[in-house]
């Protein structure tokens, strides 16, 4: 049975300033691994406009033990302190209403915190997570964004490096001369080395750049820093913002719960997403640190100078940031293929995410907790509504309302409010209707129907917007459609138009046409909706084939194969052989960039089928959709199987390894030809050969991933693990391949064999995710086995994994999200286990918030 009292909803509505103000804190750190002790000196002031006094001292607090306490510097008594769960409460008569000088001292245990915010400890090195209300882990603190104040941090310890933010006074001193949310604390000490260089920014001030790792990881940082220097250009070329301390860190920590965290000059990373050789990290791995190093610095602006006023309020940093990062990795990469990425993971996880139990807006409107406020549409579909409101408003006009945001609002706490506001004024347009992407859930569905009458071609598009939870009788939204026309000989029929969709119905016209032109829909993925068109195979190879935008003509490819894949599933139909000789000529093109012939020459994803049928009313059969892809993969490699040989040798790279994009993209394509080539070689004696020749990650993981999904690398798994053994984040990949290449018949078997090895250490979120979210996310067929063990072997996980770390336990929990689009038996099973999870006595809320919604 359930507790009986159950955690209360936080709601958008109910916001309220606090009663107090901060203005400056200071904080004195005695390390110790089991009894810190942190003296805090804080000066409030009254909030003036709150006149609803006078008002009790509240502040947040949770795991802590109180040694002393006053106000002003005179010591409250044991009677005078009302101390419960979630913080401590002083009475209003003892409290000066236009301000006070609050100190108290408190001791908390870092080695007991397994939950991993809050100040902890990680294998010796103490470290802290703060976002979203780790800080009242650390003292007693108004825990809220809006309240900002001037840190000033003194450390003792009896480890050689003592981190804090800002300027380093020197002996354990720090001081942070820009106001911050407690949320951007941190605190890192240990015995780290640092790998150092220095960056001068465009008005000449000289920062000093430092990465904190583990003792012999050192030779890891390079890529890391280049991209941080890279980051902190690009910044300034295209949004004129400049860093602002003369001092900025990075530390690499082996137990943390998210990628990374911006606090305010002392980002602190997941060391996955810092460490990096050839020999260790493969190209994405790359790409992932480049991008999120830019990401955690470009907060320096959107999301430090400029915060969140409250948690719902969260995409107003996160989404914008995302965009920005996006834009950043697009002009360092490659445009289209960056782009092409985005939309797959932005559809793998926010689409699925509307579409199911979990959906909420972007700007959420309650939460329980806060921790289950970081998904995918607050950041992917936050990201997608600045692309929009950039296509609407133009370059220059998107470039003159961020300055004055950047004007505006620096040092304050924002609202989404905030936000629109600045682009109305700056551009001059009303917005009122567009910011409905904000507070509707749910993807918007696009139908379009052409008529073409002498020389006019006119469209009309119906918007229809899906019920979600909580959510009913939704109005239109503002879509923009980038649209192409394309003549018989491919050639552009007419200029690219972006026509805007802000009614439900709506008729557009095209003048001055001689043919009618072959459509090209929504170009660059213009908005994150569902695209629905009468449309043949026939003209989605011709897009495949002629049409400029490069988006486009990758997601024709895709639904050419997703078309034929529910015909082969549904219908039995035979595989269309017009696709393959598609396949053919984008492979053996050489025109087109390999990073690009890569992503179309992949299938769509097992779960984007099981969705695509769900969608058509039918329960999509996970066993089926295996096989289908496979049938269809291995026809492709059959027609190419004349060219594949020499694809493959041709698309090798000379010389030492370089993780830049077209070294990488050559890579890509490789590995896809060498999965093409592994259907039609019995004996996978290619694979096995680039395993044994590989002198890099990318090409030996590749090799392995082909072996293990043809059931032939067992040798190869061993000798993975006898080489890579000592290297934590290379065993969390071969725990990873493992599981997600494993055949579907034999994944849950092997899932559970490895949960039994050595190196499975499931307290590390890395390691635990490497395995479990593995064999849960990318083995589908595996995860559903039709007997419900890979339920069971999940939620078996799951319940052990809740009493020691909430957060990454509700995260997981959305492994089950989508179990109401299978069959009745299927979904009885996994709604068997979570139910069994909700069961639980002391489930955290974190997860009971969660598993509740999916059951709902």
């Amino acid at each position: 049975m359930r507790p009986s009292t159950t955690p209360p909803t936080i709601r958008l509505s109910d916001y309220q300033q606090p009663e107090f103000w901060i203005e400056t804190v200071d904080l004195h750190f005695k390390l110790h691994p089991t009894q810190t002790r942190v003296r805090s000196r804080i000066a409030f002031k009254g909030n003036t406009d709150r006149t609803d006094g006078p008002h009790d001292l509240r502040l947040h607090g949770q795991d802590l033990k109180l040694i002393s306490a006053s106000i002003n510097s005179t010591a409250l008594k044991a009677d005078e302190i009302l101390i419960d769960a979630e913080g401590l409460s002083i009475p209003a008569d003892l409290v000066p209403q236009d301000g006070f000088l609050w100190e108290c001292e408190v001791e908390t245990n870092p080695q007991a915190n397994t939950s991993l915010n809050g100040l902890y400890m990680s294998n010796g090195m103490y470290c802290t997570q703060c976002e979203a209300e780790g800080f009242r882990k650390i003292t007693y603190y108004l825990d809220r964004p809006d309240v900002m104040a001037v840190f000033t941090v003194e450390i003792e310890g009896d480890v050689p490096v003592l981190l804090s933010n800002g300027n380093n006074l020197g002996d354990g001193k720090w001081h942070d001369p820009w106001p911050k949310p407690a949320y951007l604390f941190a605190l890192v000490a240990g015995d780290l080395v640092s790998y150092d260089d220095h960056f001068t920014t465009m008005n000449g001030r000289e920062v000093e750049l430092q990465i904190y790792v583990r003792p012999g990881d050192e030779s890891k940082c390079a890529y890391a820093m280049d991209s941080l220097k890279r980051s902190m250009r690009w910044d300034e070329t295209e949004y004129g913002r400049e860093y602002d301390l003369n001092l900025f860190m990075i530390v690499a920590v082996d137990d943390f719960n998210m990628g990374a965290m911006e606090n305010k000059g002392l980002n602190i990373f997941n060391s996955k997403y810092v460490l990096a050789s050839p020999k260790t990290a493969t190209d994405r791995d790359y790409e992932l640190i480049e991008g999120i190093i830019a990401h955690e610095y470009f907060h320096n602006w959107t999301g430090n100078r400029i915060t969140c006023r409250d948690w719902f309020q969260l995409c107003l940093k996160e989404g914008l940031t995302v965009y920005r990062d996006q834009q950043f990795s697009g002009d360092a990469r490659s445009h289209a293929v960056n782009r092409i990425e985005n939309v797959l993971q932005l559809r793998a996880r926010q689409f699925r995410e509307d579409a199911g139990p979990l959906a909420h807006p972007v700007r959420p409107e309650e939460y329980i907790e806060i921790n289950n406020f970081y998904t995918a549409t607050v950041y992917e579909k936050g990201a997608e509504v600045i692309g929009m409101l950039h296509s609407l408003v133009g370059a220059d006009n998107y470039r003159k309302a961020l300055d004055l945001y950047f004007e505006r609002h620096d040092g304050q706490a924002c609202t989404i409010e905030d936000w629109i506001k600045v682009f109305e004024d700056a551009c001059n347009t009303d917005l009122s209707q567009f910011a409905l992407w904000y507070s509707q859930a749910g993807t918007p569905r696009i139908t379009v129907t052409e008529d073409f009458s002498g020389d006019t071609l006119t469209l009309t598009f119906t918007q229809t917007n899906p019920d979600t939870p909580g959510q009913t009788g939704k109005k239109p939204q503002v879509v923009p459609i980038r649209t192409g026309f394309l003549s018989p000989d491919g050639s552009e029929a007419a200029p690219e138009q972006l026509l805007v969709l802000d009614a439900g119905l709506k008729s557009f016209e095209i003048n001055g046409l001689v043919d009618k032109p072959t459509l090209s829909l929504l170009r660059g993925f213009s908005a994150p909706v569902v695209l629905e068109r009468q449309i043949t195979n026939a003209e989605r190879a011709f897009l495949l084939t002629h049409d400029s935008d490069p988006f486009n003509q990758w997601e024709a490819g895709r639904d050419y194969a997703l078309s034929l894949l529910q015909g082969m599933i549904l219908n039995d139909a035979d595989v269309d052989p017009a696709f393959p000789k598609a396949m053919r000529a984008v492979a053996v093109n050489e025109a087109l960039d390999p990073a690009f012939r890569a992503l179309v020459l992949s299938l769509p994803s097992e779960d984007a089928l099981a969705q695509a049928i769900f969608e058509q009313g039918t329960s999509p059969d996970p066993d089926a959709i295996y096989a289908a892809r496979q049938t269809l993969a291995k026809a492709v490699a059959t027609e190419l199987s004349g060219d594949l040989q020499g694809l493959y040798s041709d698309l090798a790279t000379p010389g030492p390894y370089t993780p830049d994009a077209e070294a990488a993209g050559k890579r890509s394509l490789r590995g896809a030809v060498l999965a093409l080539i592994s259907h039609v070689e019995a004996d996978c004696a290619t694979a096995k050969a680039q395993f044994a020749a590989a002198d890099n990650m990318t090409e030996q993981l590749s090799a392995l991933s082909t072996l293990i999904r043809h059931d032939q690398g067992d040798a190869e798994v061993q000798a993975f693990y006898d080489q890579w053994q000592a290297d934590r984040l290379v065993i969390d990949k071969w725990f990873t391949v493992q599981v997600a290449s494993a055949p579907a018949d034999k994944a849950v078997d092997v899932a559970r064999a490895l949960t039994q090895h050595k190196d499975f250490d499931w307290k590390n979120p890395n390691r635990y995710r490497s395995l479990i979210a593995g064999f849960a996310m990318m083995n589908l067929a595996g995860f559903h086995r039709k007997d419900g063990a890979g339920y069971e072997f999940f939620a078996d996980w799951l319940i052990k994994l809740d009493p020691v770390n909430p957060q990454t336990t509700a995260r997981m929990c959305g492994g089950f999200e989508t179990w109401r689009r299978y069959d009745a038996s299927r979904e009885q099973l996994m709604q068997a286990q979570l139910q069994r999870i909700a069961d639980l006595p002391d489930l955290s809320k974190d997860t009971a918030e969660i598993v509740g919604k999916i059951l709902n």
